[in-house]
């Protein structure tokens, strides 16, 4: 494949998974309007997987997010964020996190 054309089939790909990103969001608050607890719980996944996928495109590996992801759950913790303080959500992530 000659390089411009793989070059703006890769831009391509990431504006669609941005649009995805975006679609997930929206039908997220659409279910959590209904009341529909399978909805929210496919459309997080769902907003997950867009975002996991769109940071490979863009040259962040799964493990770095991970990372990234585990260093600021730290920081929240050690900064004493309300959903720490409140319901210990913070903690039981990262430990979810550690375990996989």
């Amino acid at each position: 494949m000659p390089k411009d054309l793989d070059v703006a089939k890769r831009a391509k790909v990431i504006e669609w998974l941005k649009t995805e990103v975006v679609d997930h969001v929206s039908r997220l608050f659409k279910a959590l309007w209904e009341g529909s607890t399978a909805r929210v719980s496919d459309s997080l996944a769902s907003l997950i997987m867009s975002s996991y996928i769109l940071g490979r495109r863009l040259g962040v590996s799964y493990r770095e997010i991970d990372e990234l992801l585990i260093d600021k759950l730290k920081k929240h913790k050690q900064e004493g964020h309300q959903l720490e303080e409140w319901y210990q959500d913070i903690s039981s992530l990262e430990e979810h996190l550690r375990k996989r």
